[in-house]
């Protein structure tokens, strides 16, 4: 028996969208947050720390300040007591205590809705800056997280060299009226049903049809 074709890209990911949309129409943001201030102070906050920790400490924090004009008015040792129990705390505190300082200087107290703007800010790397662009301005935007670094690789979407690439390559692959919202799916399916080790690609609902064949085999 002939063995099955391989799927193109385009096919791959087309699948990919309709699977994704039919498991997560409308994925919501995890990071809690009300404003694109609080949502900038999050996505910061989440560097090498799960959205669920920092769900955790982002109520308090914003009771006391959700306002670039409040945080600037707390020390950074303030910032750092309440959030301390996320992954590189002190650090974290100064960007936050600073990019609110620039805020008010250089924007009014404004979340920037450019890429450019918000990278020159303390703390705020391509992938963050892509975050708030996207989520709190819903312009398009295709953050690369750790899982969609993996999944774009393991679905042979992308060559796996860094997140850069995974990104120019993912915005190739799909239509940009897509990626606010696919970026979001992406990282929920990796999170529930592929996970990096001791995954089953062969009873994956996507593995199984768009994962290379080198490790289907």
């Amino acid at each position: 028996m002939a063995a099955a074709r391989a799927l193109t890209k385009a096919e791959k990911a087309a699948f990919i969208l309709e699977t994704l949309d039919g498991l997560y129409p409308m994925p919501p943001i995890p990071l809690s947050h009300r404003s694109p201030y609080e949502l900038l102070v999050a996505v910061l906050l989440s560097a090498q720390t799960t959205d669920v920790k920092v769900n955790e400490v982002t109520p308090a924090l914003f009771a006391r300040a959700d306002t670039p004009e409040k945080m600037v008015e707390l020390e950074v040792e303030e910032i750092l007591e309440i959030v301390r129990t996320v992954g590189l705390a002190p650090g974290k505190s100064r960007n936050i205590h600073r990019l609110s300082e620039l805020l008010l200087e250089r924007h009014g107290g404004r979340v920037p809705e450019s890429l450019e703007e918000l990278e020159a800010l303390p703390g705020v790397g391509h992938k963050t800056a892509s975050v708030v662009v996207a989520q709190a301005f819903g312009r398009p935007a295709f953050p690369v997280d750790t899982h969609i670094h993996r999944l774009a690789w393991r679905w042979g979407l992308s060559s796996g060299r860094n997140v850069e690439q995974t990104e120019k390559d993912l915005k190739r692959a799909f239509p940009e009226e897509t990626w606010n919202r696919l970026h979001l799916q992406i990282i929920y399916f990796g999170r529930e049903h592929c996970p990096a080790r001791g995954h089953d690609l062969a009873s994956c609902p996507l593995c199984s049809v768009v994962g290379r064949r080198s490790l289907l085999r």
